[in-house]
């Protein structure tokens, strides 16, 4: 809208200061209109056909919802503002019914909602009550059973994405520099003469610098480099296990126990004390509002490819402007062919889309994110930028 406002505004001037025909003043209208027609599609990018409603089912989540209408699911509010049914468009429920349509020419959606099941009578099914069988029942004047009204959980709202498919990496594993993972304090004994430790073991930590009363054991993991220079920039710290502090037994040495463990400690293994974190969870995605070109360096997990939902590590943080929300569009780099039909000429046929990204933890050199739409596997060093 503001590229338009800028063109229109320009025009206006150049009519002002011009001598000029009714014909000329019909073209620049003509094209007044086709500009803010453009410029809306751009706003709002609607798929070929958008289905007329759907019903909510367990298991969805906005995202794939909007995606069902959307080109960029991150549109969805603007499609939600004019509903006045409900004032926040994340509080959608299963079996509720959203509706596609077009009013006075805007596209938008409205919802539907099933009639709560009322009922006049007094007798109540709890769940355990049909999970352990019902003993007694109310009976009507000629001994009859009366209908009962099924008691059930209240359903919960859809997430907005599958929060369970980044939990975990909301707080382990994490980007480091060298530096950081070189300085960091390091196991340096076990009690009772142990060779590793695990779940209720104690542990002795040396160079301590920052007391607290819980502390994460990190390994290092994968080191990342920019795909064009080679340039390090982060490693990743492996989450090992958790611990707290049982005492300090010495200038710079801390005997910790451990309370949760997904490998066992070796001698070596870096120690960081932990800091709350306050993770945004409630956030709609978006795209930057700068040009970010990058490529994904790693997918979690050791895979060697990843699908939909997997975890990737792209080369692009918070120096370049990513913050938790932003969406990027994946594309995979065309092929390299010989044209053999005229001098075979060798030819890079045109990038394709393959799917989206969305960051949800972002370092200062890198960044976590979750791949939310795909048209196939995606592999290491595809590309992703802002579309």
């Amino acid at each position: 809208m503001r590229i338009l406002s800028e063109i229109t505004t320009t025009l206006l001037l150049h009519m002002k200061n011009t001598r000029f025909t009714p014909h000329f003043f019909l073209i620049g209208f003509i094209i007044l209109l086709s500009l803010s027609a453009f410029s809306y599609a751009d706003e709002i990018a609607l798929i070929p056909n958008p289905p007329e409603k759907y019903t909510v089912m367990k298991g969805d989540t906005l995202w794939d919802i909007s995606s069902k209408f959307l080109k960029n699911p991150w549109q969805w509010k603007e499609l939600w503002k004019n509903n006045t049914q409900i004032q926040n468009p994340h509080l959608i429920y299963p079996n509720d019914t959203i509706y596609f349509n077009f009013i006075n020419g805007t596209p938008q959606f409205n919802l539907s909602r099933p009639a709560n099941l009322q009922s006049d009578k007094t007798c109540i099914l709890k769940p355990s009550d049909y999970e352990k069988g019902r003993q007694t029942f109310l009976l009507d004047k000629n001994n009859k059973v009366l209908p009962c009204v099924r008691e059930s959980e209240i359903e919960k709202p859809i997430n907005l994405i599958p929060y369970d498919k980044i939990a975990k990496f909301l707080t382990s594993p994490k980007i480091v520099s060298e530096e950081e993972l070189n300085n960091a304090a390091y196991v340096i004994g076990f009690q009772n003469d142990h060779l590793m430790a695990g779940k209720s073991d104690n542990i002795y930590v040396k160079n301590v610098t920052e007391i607290a009363n819980s502390y994460t054991i990190y390994r290092a993991g994968e080191t990342y480099r920019n795909v064009d220079t080679n340039e390090l920039l982060g490693i990743e710290a492996k989450y090992i296990a958790s611990a707290t502090r049982l005492n300090n037994d010495g200038d710079d040495i801390v005997k910790l126990t451990i309370t949760k463990s997904a490998a066992e400690i070796r001698i070596g293994d870096r120690v960081m004390p932990n800091h709350e974190i306050e993770n945004t969870l409630n956030f709609f995605p978006n795209p930057p509002e700068k040009m970010v070109n990058g490529h994904i360096i790693g997918i979690q997990n050791g895979m060697a490819f990843g699908g939909l939902y997997d975890v990737v590590v792209i080369n692009k943080g918070s120096d370049d402007g990513l913050i938790v929300g932003h969406e990027l569009t994946i594309y995979q780099k065309g092929k390299h062919i010989v044209n053999t039909i005229n001098n075979k000429d060798e030819i890079d046929l045109p990038d394709e889309i393959s799917g989206k990204i969305m960051v949800f933890r972002p370092f200062e050199h890198l960044s976590y994110a979750l791949v939310m739409q795909t048209n196939h596997d995606i592999h290491r060093l595809y590309k992703v930028k802002t579309n």
